[in-house]
């Protein structure tokens, strides 16, 4: 992975792993490519609070339709 000095650097809060978080350029971030629903997004914010890597967004996207 290639780090940019303008972009802040952060563990995923789920399994740690090191993604760069681009807020401030949200298009371009990774967690930009999951499409998240709005009930996905408030059954994520209950479960966790700061930022996740888009792997672990897939999974929790994933079990919550299981859920269903």
């Amino acid at each position: 992975m290639i780090i940019s000095a303008k972009h802040e650097v952060l563990h995923c809060e789920r399994c740690s792993a090191l993604f760069e978080c681009k807020a401030n350029s949200f298009t371009k971030c990774q967690c930009s490519t999951v499409q998240l629903s709005i009930n996905e997004v408030q059954y994520v914010s209950e479960l966790y609070d700061g930022c996740l890597c888009a792997n672990c967004l897939l999974d929790l996207q994933k079990e919550y339709q299981e859920g269903l």
